[in-house]
């Protein structure tokens, strides 16, 4: 009875692979599968120190570039506001200017005078080297006022430093530290988790390898209580096969922009097929 049973499902598979084939539709198989977040983040900070504020907590949706919070940083805006008052003090430049003004004009005096002999020439060289010093001393403070201005771009950047920023627009999945604690070179203070695209990771056996392309459209059905169907694209076939368990995997890109997808869940997908390689191979050979 049993023999029966199976011999009229497998016929049933037979006819229906039959009728798309003669429809000209790529026959499809079904698989489990699991989705994942695409990608799962520790951020960190690139410096030590202890946490001033956190502003978000598991759950909390984020976007790219959001500061999420922040380590201690007094000292370091302290010396940024110092960095901005230095990059802005040009009496220094003014003052060297206007004595290079009085000097050329002291100078080209000196020329007449040293023309008419009523100056000598080493009273008129003295003058001239003056004007020349003033020049060379305009030129170092021009210089130290960059530097003051390049001094500031870094005071930011350390400050920056100690904001948290959002790499990835996702969720909170864990924050592993709190306000007060102290956040060494090896310890992340959030988890969080990109989710549009979700990532589907598909088990498919060693016997489908060859029918599966980059780029073909798979169904999605996620596991109650979730449920429906989605459209998901293929983006990897691997090409190292697994001996021990006879199967390879297959990747999949399941756009989430709502973020109404959950990660973490089973699922069911169906992937649409090639006809077989050996088949073609066999009929193309002569």
């Amino acid at each position: 009875m049993r023999v029966r049973l199976w011999g009229r499902q497998i016929s049933c598979v037979l006819l229906l692979l039959t009728q798309e084939a003669q429809a000209g539709e790529a026959p499809s198989s079904s698989f489990d599968c699991v989705i994942e977040p695409h990608q799962v983040v520790k951020l960190a900070s690139p410096v030590v120190g202890v946490i001033a504020e956190l502003n978000v907590d598991r759950g909390d949706v984020v976007a790219k570039g959001q500061t999420l919070g922040k380590l201690e940083d007094g000292v370091e805006r302290a010396g940024l506001a110092l960095a901005e008052t230095r990059a802005q003090n040009e009496y220094s430049i003014r003052a060297i200017q206007a004595r290079l003004e009085f000097l050329s004009k002291k100078d080209g005096r000196a020329g007449e005078l040293l023309s008419k002999n009523i100056m000598s020439q080493a009273a008129a060289e003295e003058i001239a080297a003056e004007r020349k010093m003033s020049e060379q001393q305009l030129k170092e403070a021009e210089l130290n006022l960059d530097v003051a201005r390049l001094e500031v771009i870094r005071a930011r950047e350390v400050v920056r430093q100690r904001e948290l920023l959002s790499p990835v627009t996702g969720v909170v999945v864990e924050r592993l530290l709190v306000p007060g604690e102290y956040r060494n070179e090896q310890s992340p203070i959030l988890t969080l988790a990109q989710i549009d695209p979700l990532r589907v990771e598909v088990i498919v056996p060693i016997t489908y390898y060859g029918r599966i392309r980059t780029g073909s459209v798979a169904k999605v059905r996620p596991e109650e209580p979730v449920g429906g169907e989605y459209r998901a694209t293929v983006t990897i076939v691997d090409r190292v096969l697994d001996a021990s368990s006879g199967t390879f995997g297959v990747r999949l890109a399941l756009p989430n922009p709502d973020l109404a997808l959950p990660a973490g869940i089973r699922c069911r997908t169906i992937l649409d097929m090639d006809s077989d390689p050996r088949r073609t191979e066999a009929k193309a050979a002569p």
